[in-house]
């Protein structure tokens, strides 16, 4: 099973479009579903759900 040991290893276009804190949370969320699901596609969704997710929880509480 693949997974990250760091952002250094993450795919380039994560690394492109997502912060260093969103790829640490990519990152983790990633490899946390891999393990749970063992499958990469499936682990992808999970961490860019993650990723939204914290965002989403952010911007809210900037209002």
């Amino acid at each position: 099973m693949i997974s990250y040991k760091s952002n250094k290893d993450l795919p380039l276009d994560i690394r492109i479009r997502l912060s260093e804190a969103s790829q640490e949370l990519y990152r983790a969320a990633f490899n946390s579903a891999i393990h749970w699901y063992g499958e990469a596609a499936k682990a992808h969704k999970v961490a860019l759900s993650a990723v939204k997710m914290q965002s989403a929880m952010e911007r809210n509480a900037l209002v």
